[in-house]
């Protein structure tokens, strides 16, 4: 798979809505038809459902809501491809979109091309200010989807027993040393966190507003597959007094024994891991980061460590003081983990793995969700989540910034997680 193209910020808005629609089903060339259909598990959808929805996105917040004469592509596909905006409509149960064999694939591709027509037409012709404002989210709202697209895809594809790889093609250098663990000294005091400029932000990113921090310390790196493997091999999955309560009964009532996609050979001991390239030694990879690990899995290997977990605002400040090195992200083709390289200052800060904190998913002071339906984006899942900072391997690179938060509840491993310790 060669590097994907970043909508650059130079072209036109029409231009970067037809390259960004565009990316989304380069992702899904290496995938069959069948592939696009396979859910399986209960966060994943179908690839061929992410590509309804984004459409749905514009479709339904634009198109027909602001452009008197656009005429919709079929009544149904209002509640069909809605995830969970109840204030537009119900939508079926998510667990059941593996079932849509109809419409069939050739039909969503039309729709897109049907929806980007009118989109495009109306980019091209100086939009309203809300029309843009609504591209723009709507932009990212696919690159979101894109993201998790390929988080459900490599699920998928793992869940088959013959396993394959979405790319069959090696990585290009395995079994690399990663930098030292170092530790930056931060003197703590009032900071300020929250989106800052005229860029694009979520609503959940604001407001700005000041924090008052004690003086900490953030790893360079983030934790490697080496690391992680002592933990496991020290019996960490089988000492409670190490998890969190909740955690420890995840532990026990799923069978965890590691991170998502690593596999122990019974006869030889040996371990792999899953990649989207397929099955890797995990002594290939032992010096990349470790991936697919939840919250609990996360918290309990700093505590192992005699470290923690950092809070978003300790993450964000160091963040936004550090050198970005963003050198794998979705466009680099990387779609893995990759060692830390660098000599001095925070690396892997963007890309590699989504970082989990110790912080609860809840609004900033003075938090207001958007008006109307598109209010039921972010604020309405304030409850039970935990917030991870960072992005990773799949996330596009023009989607990323210091004041992102994602966002999953604490027993998630499907996502590209990953850990960074604080002390």
């Amino acid at each position: 798979m060669t590097a994907l193209a970043t909508p650059a910020a130079t072209f036109s808005l029409a231009q970067q809505f037809c390259s960004l629609r565009q990316q989304s089903e380069l992702l899904c060339a290496p995938l069959t038809p069948e592939d696009m259909m396979v859910q399986s598990c209960a966060e994943a959808s179908p690839a061929k459902w992410h590509l309804a929805h984004t459409t749905w996105f514009f479709e339904t917040f634009i198109l027909r809501e602001l452009d008197p004469a656009y005429r919709a592509v079929h009544p149904d596909f209002l509640w069909l491809f809605n995830s969970y905006y109840n204030s537009v409509s119900e939508q079926p149960e998510k667990k059941l979109r593996a079932s849509f064999s109809r419409p069939a694939l050739k039909d969503i591709l039309a729709y897109r091309q049907y929806v980007d027509a009118a989109m495009h037409k109306w980019l091209k012709a100086s939009p309203p200010e809300e029309v843009e404002r609504r591209a723009i989210l709507g932009m990212h709202h696919e690159q979101q989807h894109q993201e998790l697209l390929l988080t459900d895809i490599k699920h998928a594809l793992w869940t088959n027993p013959l396993r394959p790889a979405y790319l069959e093609l090696p990585f290009e250098s395995l079994r690399e040393e990663a930098a030292a663990m170092q530790w930056h000294e931060y003197p703590g005091g009032v900071a300020e966190i929250g989106h800052a400029g005229d860029g694009f932000c979520f609503d959940n990113e604001l407001p700005r507003h000041r924090v008052y921090l004690e003086q900490f310390a953030l790893a360079s790196r983030l934790v490697t597959c080496a690391e992680y493997l002592a933990f496991v091999e020290d019996g960490g999955y089988r000492r409670p007094e190490l998890w969190l309560s909740e955690g420890w009964q995840t532990v026990q009532a799923d069978d965890w024994k590691a991170p998502l996609y690593w596999h122990q050979d019974k006869a030889s001991g040996e371990w792999s891991v899953f990649t989207m390239r397929g099955e890797v030694p995990l002594k290939d990879l032992a010096a990349t980061p470790v991936c697919h690990v939840s919250y609990f899995e996360s918290a309990a290997y700093a505590l192992w460590a005699e470290k923690r977990l950092p809070t978003e605002a300790e993450w964000e400040l160091a963040a936004s003081h550090a050198t970005v090195r963003s050198r794998n992200l979705l466009e680099d083709g990387v779609l893995h983990t990759a060692a830390a390289k660098d000599p001095d200052g925070p690396q892997q800060m963007f890309g590699d793995v989504w970082e989990w904190t110790g912080s609860a998913y809840l609004g900033y002071p003075g938090f207001h969700a958007l008006p109307g339906a598109l209010g039921e984006y972010n604020g309405k899942f304030m409850s039970n989540q935990m917030v991870l900072r960072g992005g990773s391997c799949v996330t596009p690179r023009t989607h990323i910034r210091a004041s992102y938060r994602n966002f999953f509840s604490p027993a998630t491993r499907w996502q590209f997680s990953g850990i960074r310790l604080a002390k």
